[in-house]
């Protein structure tokens, strides 16, 4: 049955999320943006996007994206995501396009997930049912010994893949006064906290956001190899293929990269030129679940892992159970509580493990009691870098 849709609707929201880890307050905030889509039939999807400025993508979808698709049969994902390339990306820009994508996108695929009574994870492919994840604690507010408590705590509670921030806004800061080789002086510390602090019982990713240039993410890079670190996430500024290409060859840390990436050229580009060891689609940024399929195929045909990265695991674990080589998903433990205030019947993590819902569609619904509450507030970027 034809799905014709007739409205949509974008929320952009401002979330603080606040988590306790061993006694240990852990917050964060968080701008994103929620986009609804009705069909003529009454079912109503819903999508998300971040890691931007949400109410600039906010406006695009209003003004630009639902004049073009109201009318258009919902269930004609491809024939909808051509029309708005075209339209957001006339000749290959990247940027705020592929954000506004994604939000629609996923919300397709939901309502296609409810139009066939099925999960999207199983239209997607049905791989597997359950995930591994890993957890992203390490936080720049924390200090070494608040970060060896906290790795402690989450190590006890079965969490064996644990992820740091380093690097934090090195590069973007650099007018206020914030030496790089202090950065990575004190990144490189922070790391061999955590290492001595849970030993050999979890790996331990580190993830730098393009916040580096070569030469710093080669020398942090160098100086902890010692703490047998699974992979380096975008270490480098721009995720300049010939660069982190380079990079790579250096290092005995493997190099993961892609959860900014909003263009299929550009996944192609860093896995022509051997950049990376893990590429990282983030449906809620590339495209959606349209545009990680594509970019799923690419890596197998390369013969490279996948992995969520840029957190939002429950939008992403449909991807990564659906292709046969899906892979972790990320949680992150400030964004995890935000996304619990804005959904209900999220499925549960146990240890490093989730399983994922046989309900229909996303398997999760908004939050409408609070949604216009957390749609109010000052917007920024807060942990949309995560």
């Amino acid at each position: 049955m034809q799905q014709k849709i007739i409205n949509i609707e974008a929320t952009p929201v401002f979330v603080s999320g606040n988590v306790d880890v061993g006694g240990l307050p852990i917050s964060g905030k968080l701008s994103g943006l929620i986009v609804e889509i009705e069909t003529e039939t009454g079912i109503v999807g819903h999508g998300f996007t971040a890691i931007t400025d949400e109410e600039v993508v906010a406006a695009i979808v209003k003004t630009v994206v639902t004049p073009n698709v109201i009318g258009m049969d919902a269930l004609q994902r491809e024939a909808i995501n051509e029309r708005l390339y075209w339209l957001l990306s006339p000749r290959g820009q990247t940027g705020y396009a592929s954000h506004a994508i994604a939000a629609i996108d996923i919300a397709l695929w939901d309502i296609a997930g409810k139009a066939a009574g099925q999960p999207v994870w199983k239209l997607l492919g049905g791989a597997r049912q359950e995930l591994r994840h890993y957890t992203t604690f390490g936080f720049p507010s924390l200090n070494d010994e608040q970060l060896a408590h906290a790795a402690r705590t989450l190590v006890a509670a079965g969490h064996t893949h644990l992820k740091m921030l380093v690097g934090f806004h090195a590069m973007s800061r650099r007018d206020q006064g914030r030496s790089l080789d202090d950065v990575i002086r004190q990144d490189a510390r922070r790391v061999r906290a955590v290492r001595e602090a849970v030993g050999d019982t979890a790996e331990i990713y580190i993830d730098a956001n393009c916040g580096l240039d070569h030469y710093h993410a080669l020398r942090l890079a160098q100086s902890i190899e010692e703490c047998d670190i699974a992979f380096f996430e975008e270490p480098i500024m721009d995720n300049d293929p010939v660069k982190l290409a380079d990079l790579r060859r250096q290092i005995r840390i493997p190099v993961a990269a892609g959860q900014s990436e909003g263009q299929l050229f550009r996944f192609r580009d860093m896995l022509m030129n051997n950049a990376v060891d893990v590429l990282q689609p983030n449906v809620c940024v590339c495209g959606g679940y349209s545009a990680g399929l594509k970019v799923a195929a690419l890596a197998r045909a390369f013969g490279a892992p996948i992995d969520n990265g840029g957190t939002f695991p429950y939008q992403n674990m449909h991807l990564h159970a659906g292709v046969a080589n899906g892979g972790m998903v990320e949680f992150h433990v400030a964004v995890t509580d935000i996304c619990h205030q804005l959904y209900l019947g999220l499925p549960e993590h146990n240890g490093d493990s989730v399983t994922l819902s046989n309900k229909p569609g996303l398997g999760f619904e908004l939050n409408k009691e609070t949604l216009a509450v957390l749609s109010q507030g000052p917007f920024s970027q807060g942990l949309g870098k995560a």
